[in-house]
């Protein structure tokens, strides 16, 4: 378990939590200029309303500072792999609408797609490294050679709503998780939280 947790060990994981922690804000200043765009291009009003969107777990939590380390996360991890399917489905989607008329945003949606799933792996080493094991790889492939349920026929006005909603809940994220890395990267002797810290995203 963590409680002897040898110095070479600590050090690796706090270089891989700010190594993350970069990954993570660099993430979220990218999803906040494809917000801007995809709000200007899919002629959206920036301050419109969005229903929790089916398939998207949401940022905030209750008792954030009760977590363990990997209860931090094995819930990064899972939003993550949701988000990396999600996003591949907007970019389809966004293909098909659009064809070529507006690369850019297809450009700036398969870089975010491409960071999700680099953030992704990253986790998973994290995961490995506090001695766990990384949830779900052997049963993805099996899924994946069944293919992925279709998805719900939604008309174009609520494609694009659903899509403004999952950006916005993935800058979120990447907001959390950067506190999920500087919560994780606190030395501690027994367990992966730190009592005592009241911070809440």
């Amino acid at each position: 378990m963590a409680a002897a947790e040898s110095p070479s060990a600590a050090l690796r994981r706090r270089d891989l939590c700010s190594r993350g922690i970069r990954l993570a804000g660099k993430m979220r200043a990218d999803v906040v200029d494809l917000l801007d765009a995809y709000v200007e291009q899919q002629g959206l009003d920036a301050s419109a309303s969005v229903a929790a969107v089916e398939g998207v777990p949401l940022a905030a939590v209750e008792r954030w500072d009760e977590q363990t380390g990997t209860q931090r996360l094995l819930e990064n991890l899972a939003a993550y792999r949701a988000f990396r399917a999600l996003l591949a489905q907007m970019l389809e989607e966004q293909r098909e609408q659009l064809g070529e008329a507006d690369a850019g945003l297809g450009r700036a949606l398969a870089a975010v797609l491409l960071q999700v799933s680099a953030f992704a792996y990253h986790l998973e080493e994290l995961l490995r490294l506090e001695s766990r094991g990384v949830p779900g790889e052997e049963g993805d492939e099996e899924e994946e050679e069944d293919g992925p349920p279709p998805p719900p026929r939604l008309s174009l006005f609520e494609q694009k709503l659903r899509g403004l909603g999952v950006l916005r809940e993935l800058a979120q994220w990447a907001v959390r998780s950067v506190r999920d890395l500087r919560q994780l990267a606190k030395p501690s002797p027994a367990t992966g939280a730190a009592p005592g810290l009241a911070e809440s995203p």
